[in-house]
């Protein structure tokens, strides 16, 4: 695989399948706001070799301020990698995939826990060449916890891994189970999978859990988004019970009153409300920022709109700060049509923090992370001083 350069909307195409083909905010009226200064700099630029290029993930960051993630290309067998940057912009690669039953191309963020051993989802690879869920220690010594068969267990896992305290693994596949429309799965600190549900597209049910992580809340309960299904075809915001019910919160309606294709990890504040994204339809059809209540209301926060004030096509999810402020990303719009960073505030006006222009990234993919004095990391997938991706930071 070549750096891939993403180009308009790739958010219509159905994530898994377009992989598979490469490797094989409205309150009523929208309100716009002048952006305060902000400054981005670039921490590291991918050079697509042993360091590893491509970054799709989000970032996830340790107490000492380092970064971790993973790179679906590049690495010493170009079958990707994960990797660290320190603080000071220095990056370590601490595992390269060799393509074979080790996995390969993995597009998913990264879980650590309190030792340091970081686990983590690739796309391809492994014994069935269908995908692994992985842990790689801190020592650098990968584990595979477990090979995906391709059918009725699942195939494609693009997306991240949910960890609980007592070391089980969630999360989805985009494909497989026994529709071919997905599955949800618990991976157990022994290794033993077990599939929690398998989706079927209805209308009554999700489809394509595509490039998304699950959440949690203290009773054990999990939430996550899927690209498609529902009542109306547009993807669904669900519930599944301890139980193992699944209950659908919202089915996303699609047109120019709502969004449809949901991707991205969905966030939940400390009242219980949902946030996310929508990759395409709204207003403009250039994709939403929508809220879900606890009753199950939705409302759109933004229609993106495209052009060089606003972004389109936004990828991954959002992540709300303590004061309730909303932050986000784009695949393309902004000045120079290649990406945005964007913030909605608690009182819903929409500001553009930053355009991409190329030489600091194009297209970022996968959300990003905030320290305590609001700072956010991200990624790009393409672009920064060599094209294959950088990581970044904004200061506020």
């Amino acid at each position: 695989m070549g750096s891939t350069e993403r180009v308009g909307n790739f958010s219509k195409i159905r994530l898994g399948a377009a992989l598979m083909s490469v490797m094989v905010l409205c309150f009523g009226a929208a309100t716009t706001r002048s952006a305060r200064a902000q400054t981005l700099h670039v921490l590291y630029n991918f050079a697509g070799s042993s360091d590893g290029g491509d970054p799709f993930a989000s970032l996830i960051r340790d107490a000492a301020g380092n970064l971790y993630s993973t790179v679906d290309y590049g690495g010493t067998s170009f079958a990707g990698a994960v990797f660290k940057v320190a603080p000071n912009g220095t990056e370590t690669v601490l595992y390269s995939f060799s393509g074979g039953s080790d996995g390969a191309y993995p597009f998913s963020p990264v879980v650590r826990d309190g030792a340091g051993n970081l686990y983590g989802t690739t796309s391809m690879g492994g014994s069935a060449n269908a995908g692994v869920v992985f842990k790689v220690d801190a020592n650098g010594t990968e584990t595979v916890l477990h090979s995906f068969t391709g059918g009725q267990d699942g195939v494609t896992p693009i997306g991240g891994l949910l960890r609980d305290k007592a070391g089980n693994l969630y999360g989805t596949t985009s494909q497989g189970g026994t529709s071919n429309d997905g599955v949800l799965f618990k991976i157990t600190p022994r290794g033993k999978e077990i599939i929690l549900h398998t989706f079927t597209g209805s209308t009554k049910d999700g489809k394509y859990p595509s490039y998304t992580s699950l959440l949690s809340d203290a009773q054990g309960n999990l939430y996550g988004v899927t690209e498609e299904g529902g009542a109306a075809d547009g993807g669904i915001l669900y519930k599944l019970s301890t139980s193992g019910k699944l209950t659908i919160l919202h089915s996303f309606k699609g047109g120019t009153t709502d969004g449809c294709n949901v991707l991205g990890t969905p966030f939940m504040d400390a009242a219980g409300n949902f946030y996310g994204t929508t990759s395409s339809c709204g207003t403009h059809m250039l994709g939403t920022v929508w809220k879900v209540d606890q009753s199950g209301k939705e409302k759109v926060l933004h229609s993106f709109a495209g052009g060089t004030a606003d972004g389109e096509y936004p990828l991954a999810g959002v992540i709300v700060d303590a004061d309730g402020n909303i932050y986000g990303n784009t695949e393309t719009g902004g000045s120079d049509d290649v990406g945005t960073v964007y913030e909605i505030s608690k009182s819903g006006k929409f500001a553009l923090l930053h355009s991409f222009n190329g030489t600091d990234g194009k297209y970022p993919y996968g959300s990003f992370v905030q320290n305590a004095k609001g700072t956010l990391f991200g990624t790009t997938q393409n672009g920064g001083t060599i094209g294959y991706g950088t990581v970044w930071k904004i200061v506020k």
